[in-house]
């Protein structure tokens, strides 16, 4: 089993990734939100939570927001915000314990893509939006975002040839639009579009003191010997020259469609 498909692996890693991870989804959370006008009415679903980064988001607009996900230390996160107007429960995406077509905006912040069976996590996405509402789902263009796309990009360099981290299925699967406006439309959804969002994630290079902070959570970084993670750091530092940030630019697919 991939670390991403372990529970375990995201309670452990919650208070890690809400410092350093959600702020920069934020970003990509708001640009989805920006695709649906939502009021202080809207029932709002986030699939896949995480840290709620798009849960939170649509609650600053009055929405009533239930945030979901498969860990729970991941749903203490956003309990422990204590907004009214947000509910955060355990619970499967791929088999959502709730009513059909009972909220008017379903959205998974790059957190579907996660999922073993992704094409029935879609479908229950579309399963719960009311008729007319939305369902919207970011996912990563292949090859990442952040330290995880920087980490292959430098891993390619240094040791061609060796295998690296194995990304999600549904993260090449969707990566070209023509392909995720299909599964959009196989989900259930209709009138499908697709919209990229780029954003810089702002390596902060004198981070790299304690480089595990950065790279630990990939798989590309762990399996590195001591030796290769020096390199890998020497490396970094040099692609940023005299500068003290390092922009990675990271690029997000929005896809969004009605049902």
């Amino acid at each position: 089993m991939p670390v991403y498909e372990n529970p375990d692996h995201w309670d452990g890693a919650a208070r890690h990734y809400e410092k350093t991870a959600h702020p920069f989804t934020s970003r990509y959370a708001e640009a989805a939100l920006g695709q649906v006008g939502l009021t202080a009415e809207s029932r709002v679903l986030d699939v896949a939570a995480g840290t709620g980064a798009l849960a939170l988001a649509a609650a600053r607009t009055g929405a009533q927001v239930l945030a979901t996900d498969f860990s729970p230390g991941m749903v203490a996160r956003i309990a422990a915000a204590k907004l009214p107007n947000v509910d955060a429960r355990v619970m499967d995406g791929q088999a959502l314990a709730l009513e059909d077509g009972s909220f008017d905006a379903v959205f998974s912040i790059f957190g579907v893509i996660m999922f073993p069976d992704w094409r029935k996590g879609l479908s229950e996405m579309a399963r719960v939006t009311r008729p007319g509402g939305y369902g919207v789902i970011t996912t990563w263009q292949d090859g990442g975002a952040a330290t995880f796309l920087l980490l292959g990009q430098v891993r390619r360099k240094l040791f061609s040839g060796r295998e690296g981290m194995t990304l999600p299925n549904a993260v090449k699967a969707l990566s070209d639009p023509s392909d995720f406006a299909r599964e959009l439309l196989a989900a259930g959804y209709r009138d499908p579009r697709i919209e990229h969002v780029t954003y810089d994630y702002a390596l902060d290079v004198d981070a790299l003191v304690e480089p595990d902070t950065l790279f630990g959570m990939s798989p590309d970084w762990v399996s590195l010997t001591d030796t290769e993670r020096a390199a890998v750091v020497a490396e970094v530092r040099a692609m940023a020259g005299d500068r003290t940030i390092l922009p990675i630019p990271s690029t997000a697919l929005i896809g969004i469609g009605r049902r």
